[in-house]
């Protein structure tokens, strides 16, 4: 569980004792009683069994595929998935792909629905971006309607393993990933998926070398 369940449900717990000493109407504990169970549900943090391979990239985070389209970037072409968590998902985002943490940009914004595609201009965000050595992945945390607080805990320069937890995103959010042009995608448009288990693509590998490097070399 991440330390936050902890918190907030033995703080909602502590309320419940409280009134009960106090008081002694069950009704009055009901309420805190049920934040604190929420709470401690909410922040669960279960292990993952994080696939092997050459190429694999695996789901950043749980929820839900809303988008998966090829775009143009200032470095070229991208596969890009969106990934829609809703309060029920699990919140910890895990990183995608094993590397190194090349940039992290954070943006401050507003905290329109994430199922908007205009969220992704407008939200308070986080980018990541990781060297995987012959390619890069980033991924984006994107606030949502009700989420108001984006953990990231990385810094430039750290090494990561693929399935890492690297933060989270608090009380419903969106995640869009870029791929590598040429990765094989391994799921659409309407897929639930889990983080750091579910593979999203694979980066085409050519003795030992991305498709895009083979073709270079």
């Amino acid at each position: 569980m991440v330390k936050d369940g902890y918190l907030y449900g033995f703080g909602f717990a502590f309320v419940v004792a409280v009134l009960w000493v106090f008081t002694h109407v069950l009704v009055l504990t009901l309420l805190p009683l049920l934040l604190a169970a929420f709470f401690l549900w909410f922040f669960r943090d279960p292990q993952r069994e994080v696939p092997t391979g050459a190429g694999m990239v695996v789901s950043p985070a749980d929820g839900k595929v809303t988008d998966a389209e090829w775009i143009e970037t200032t470095v070229g072409s991208r596969l890009r998935l969106s990934i829609f968590l809703n309060i029920f998902d699990v919140h910890v985002n895990r990183s995608p792909v094993s590397g190194t943490v090349k940039a992290l940009e954070y943006r401050e914004g507003g905290f329109m629905n994430a199922m908007n595609p205009d969220s992704v201009l407008t939200n308070e965000q986080m980018l990541v971006v990781i060297d995987a050595g012959e390619y890069l992945v980033s991924f984006k945390q994107i606030a949502g309607l009700l989420a108001r607080r984006i953990v990231c805990n990385l810094k430039v320069g750290d090494r990561v393993r693929r399935g890492q937890r690297v933060g989270m995103i608090k009380f419903g959010s969106r995640v869009d990933i870029l791929l590598p042009a040429e990765a094989e995608l391994k799921v659409g448009v309407g897929d639930r998926v889990k983080g750091g288990s579910s593979i999203l693509g694979v980066v085409p590998q050519i003795n030992g070398k991305t498709a895009a490097e083979a073709v270079v070399s």
